[in-house]
Parts: C-alpha cells; sequence; structure tokens
C-alpha cells in the first residue's frame, strides 16, 4: 500500500482535521457506551456471554480503526509521470482530451481531477471529508472494508442498547438518565441507517465496476440509450464475480484485509467489456 503524498508530514495533516477527529471521536464514543455502560449493564462483563460480546465487538471496532487508516493514509492513486496516452487505445474511442488543464499532464481512463487534493487521482470515486482523502484505485478497498466494519459496528452496538433498553431496568426517573439514552439510541440508529446506506450504495458500484462520479455519467448514458432503443452497459463491468475480484482480490480470504492489495496493478489500464 502506497503512502499518502508528503509522507508523515501529510499524514499529519490529515489526521488534523477535524472531521476525521470527529470520525475517531465517534468510534471512541460509540464503543465506550456500548462496551462499558450498555454491555456492561445488561449481561456484566464478569460472566461468559458479556466477555464473549465485548471481545467480538472489540474485534469488529479494531478491524474498523485500521481499515479507516489505510483509507485515510494511502496515497488513493497518482498518475504514473512516465504516462502517455496511447492514441489507439479502445478504451479512449467515444471519450474527451484526456489532458489536464490544471494538473498540466495527460490522464488516463477513468482518472478525475480533485478540486480538494489539487491532483489527478485515479479511478477516482469521490473525495470523503471523514478520511479527509480522496476514495481511488489504491484505497477503495480499504474504504469499502471500513464502511463494512462501521456498518456491523453500528448494528451490533444498536442490537446491545435495545436489549439492554428493553430487558434490565433504568433509573429513568433521573433526568440526565433519560437524556442519555435518547441521545445514545438516536445516533446509533442514526449511523446504522446511513452507513449502512453507504455500504449498500458501494457494493452495488462494486458489483458493477462502476465509481459513484461514473454512475454519474452512466445515467445519461443510460437515458440516451434508451430514448434510441438500445441497450446500455457499463464499458468496464465484467461481471460480478470479476468486478469484486479487481477490487477486492482473487482470494477471498484475504478479501477483508485492507493491506491485501498486491493484485492491484498501476491504475491506468482498464480491461473493457465486449459488449
Amino acid at each position: 500500500m502506497a503512502r499518502r503524498r508528503g509522507g508523515v508530514a501529510a499524514a499529519a495533516a490529515a489526521a488534523a482535521s477535524p472531521a476525521v477527529v470527529g470520525a475517531v471521536s465517534v468510534m471512541a464514543l460509540v464503543y465506550y457506551s456500548t462496551v462499558f455502560i450498555f454491555l456492561d449493564h445488561w449481561l456484566g462483563l464478569g460472566t461468559t456471554a458479556g466477555a464473549a460480546n465485548a471481545a467480538a465487538f472489540s474485534v469488529v471496532v479494531a478491524a474498523c480503526f485500521f481499515s479507516f487508516l489505510c483509507a485515510a493514509a494511502a496515497d488513493p492513486g497518482s498518475v504514473p509521470a512516465s504516462f502517455a496516452p496511447d492514441a489507439e487505445d479502445p478504451q479512449r474511442q467515444g471519450l474527451k482530451s484526456r489532458y489536464c488543464d490544471k494538473c498540466c499532464m495527460y490522464k488516463p481512463s477513468r482518472t478525475h481531477h480533485c478540486k480538494v487534493c489539487k491532483r489527478c487521482v485515479l479511478k477516482m470515486d469521490h473525495h470523503c471529508v471523514w478520511i479527509n482523502n480522496c476514495v481511488g484505485y489504491a484505497n477503495y478497498k480499504s474504504f469499502i472494508i471500513c464502511v463494512l466494519n462501521a456498518t456491523i459496528g453500528s448494528l451490533y452496538s444498536l442490537v446491545v442498547f435495545l436489549f439492554d433498553l428493553f430487558q434490565t431496568e433504568h433509573e429513568f426517573d433521573v433526568p440526565y438518565v433519560k437524556v442519555i439514552h435518547v441521545l445514545v439510541g438516536v445516533l446509533l440508529f442514526f449511523l446504522s441507517l446511513t452507513i449502512g446506506s453507504l455500504l449498500c450504495w458501494h457494493i452495488y458500484l462494486l458489483c458493477h465496476n462502476m465509481t459513484t462520479i461514473e454512475y454519474r455519467e452512466a445515467t445519461r448514458a443510460k437515458w440516451l440509450a434508451q430514448k434510441s432503443g438500445q441497450k446500455y452497459r457499463h464499458r468496464f463491468d465484467l461481471g460480478t464475480r470479476k468486478n469484486i475480484q479487481m477490487i477486492m482480490g482473487p482470494n477471498i480470504l484475504c478479501w477483508l484485509c485492507p493491506t491485501a492489495t498486491g493484485h492491484l496493478k498501476d491504475g491506468t489500464e482498464f480491461q473493457i467489456t465486449n459488449n
């Protein structure tokens, strides 16, 4: 996994972002409240069931935090300085000029210029404020693993909260106890809903080998194709299985490891469908 441009200094600057600090703070808050408040009050950390649930939840949170660091610290994909477009490249047929006026360099297919990072990013999906980094060719795997673990963690925490709420007694006569439970319940429900929706969206993109930017472009292309009586298919859609393997890797045992990116190439060329 390539480090972010600027090395340690860039990583430190990214970590100082308010959004990054906020994301890490939410992780810490959810972990502490789930394990040391709700789980301890419901089952007790001294019991076998309580300790097992605490261990399982800790593994999920640790995996989420590690993949979060990988996505934030990695270089999402820089255009090689030696890159030059091939005039006979079939991927360039029907595409506009791939020259970036801002970077003063040619950019490969599926590459876009990020206004925030102020550079071109290979297979750019979007700029994520929560990791203060672009999500691109080199860190998309760690990003989607982070979202997956965050969804599992949010739902796990919500279930623990609900079991503690309905199966144990609480001193709701005390105002702050009621307020805390309402706020935490709303937070967990909101996290589960938003992060879960984000996961479903990126699973869809993953299965179609498409980025968020390409989806927006494909919406108009699909409309034009239907208008002319034709069927539209994304040019990089090679089938669900192969699409997933191109991002997650050929070995299913390494799909949940954010650092297992040996299958990634330079990100300048992509296989296209013959249909």
